[in-house]
């Protein structure tokens, strides 16, 4: 089993910058899509930013694409988001994802990851 951990979140206020991380507990070769979703109050989890790890190809959705980037640093079994320009609606509980199977895609659903963390909370102030 693999444990994430998700750190980095905090408050800003508009127009700041936040960089998340999500360390995994052990090296799993056979992770190849990872992946943030994010959650507001009274809203449905929604996916920010998808990315298939042997090819470092991501994808975005259209609220965060050219402010958000997504990564990932196989020597330390870290994904990371960079968030910047950031707006009171990016305000929510982050969380992070991985998978082992299945396709890789932005319209993967929070529940048909293998393995999803416990979130951090990301508050935006105007």
């Amino acid at each position: 089993q693999v444990q994430l951990v998700e750190s980095g979140g905090g408050s800003v206020q508009a127009g700041g910058s936040l960089r998340l991380s999500c360390a995994a507990s052990r090296y799993t070769y056979s992770i190849y899509c990872m992946a943030w979703f994010r959650q507001a109050p009274g809203k449905e989890r929604e996916g920010v930013a998808t990315l298939y790890t042997p090819s470092g190809v991501a994808v975005y959705a259209n609220s965060v694409k050219g402010r958000f980037t997504i990564s990932h640093d196989y020597p330390k079994n870290t994904l990371y988001l960079q968030m910047n320009n950031l707006n009171p609606e990016d305000t929510a509980m982050y969380y992070c994802a991985a998978a082992i199977a299945g396709s890789c895609s932005g319209s993967r659903r929070w529940p048909e990851y293998d393995y999803r963390g416990q979130g951090t909370q990301v508050t935006v102030s105007s």
